[in-house]
């Protein structure tokens, strides 16, 4: 049995600021020291786009992290919303270690980091106590399937408050057949739900990040569609009946059910 390298950071050759977390083989996460708000990652500047119009400008947040990484979305959080109230919660003891020795969140930024599983953490969380929750959670490079379910994310919607929005990571190629049952999850648990990805890989052409945000109210489609068009990396918005179209009848995961993403290629896997 092969044991996965500790995590680590590997500064970038060209800016000397940057800091690339490299997990399993991947990189998963950058951040820029002189920069909290900076986004590397596609799917992370979508689920920015949400978190931009999920209020106002400027006005403070509840937010959960569910898998803290570099906590690159909790420092543009901080910095886009100053006095935002954040916890992250993190499993890996080495992780939480390093980025505090090597990426230490700036005076001005805020988050609490707390060691504990991800679904643990949720199902102890106190109801509407969050305004937003962002899941993204890996485990050698995976999805884990117990965070995709009907019964994790039910728990996601009692946790947020009305109104509250709900974002996730998840990955796929191929046949689809881990991403087309945790979309179906989220259509049963939300009446609202649209997923931020490129054709190719919602296609199975490629293997790639898929982004999904959900809530309990109508979510800002229009808004997102015009981000996801002017982006560097310009992605597909699916919300509604072509959403429906592209789940073809997949049957929501279940805890019963539910498995973990396949692993991204090993083309993928070099740093």
């Amino acid at each position: 049995m092969t044991v996965p390298a500790p995590p680590r950071f590997a500064p970038d050759p060209d800016h000397p600021s940057l800091l690339h977390l490299v997990a399993d083989g991947v990189v998963q996460a950058t951040v820029d020291l002189d920069d909290p708000a900076y986004l590397d990652a596609e799917y992370m500047q979508r689920i920015s786009y949400l978190i931009d119009e999920a209020a106002p400008p400027k006005r403070p947040l509840r937010v959960l992290h569910l898998g803290a990484g570099a906590l690159a979305l909790a420092r543009y959080v901080a910095v886009t919303r100053p006095g935002s109230y954040q916890q992250a919660v993190e499993t890996d003891a080495e992780l939480i270690a390093l980025v505090r020795a090597e990426a230490p969140l700036p005076r001005r930024v805020k988050v609490k980091i707390r060691r504990a599983d991800a679904r643990a953490a949720l199902e102890a969380a106190p109801d509407a106590s969050y305004e937003f929750i962002v899941t993204d959670v890996y485990d050698q490079a995976r999805v884990p399937g117990h965070v995709t379910t009907v019964e994790f994310l039910g728990h996601a919607r009692r946790v947020l408050r009305p109104g509250g929005h709900y974002a996730v990571n998840l990955c796929d190629g191929g046949r689809m057949r881990f991403l087309k049952p945790a979309l179906a999850a989220m259509g049963a648990v939300w009446d609202h739900v649209a997923v931020m990805a490129e054709s190719a890989v919602l296609r199975g052409r490629r293997f790639g990040n898929v982004v999904a945000v959900a809530a309990d109210v109508e979510l800002p489609v229009d808004r997102l569609r015009r981000h996801c068009a002017g982006a560097p990396f310009p992605c597909r918005v699916l919300t509604g009946s072509e959403l429906s179209e592209y789940l073809g009848g997949a049957a929501p995961a279940l805890d019963a059910t539910a498995s973990g993403s396949p692993p991204p290629p090993v083309s993928l896997r070099r740093f």
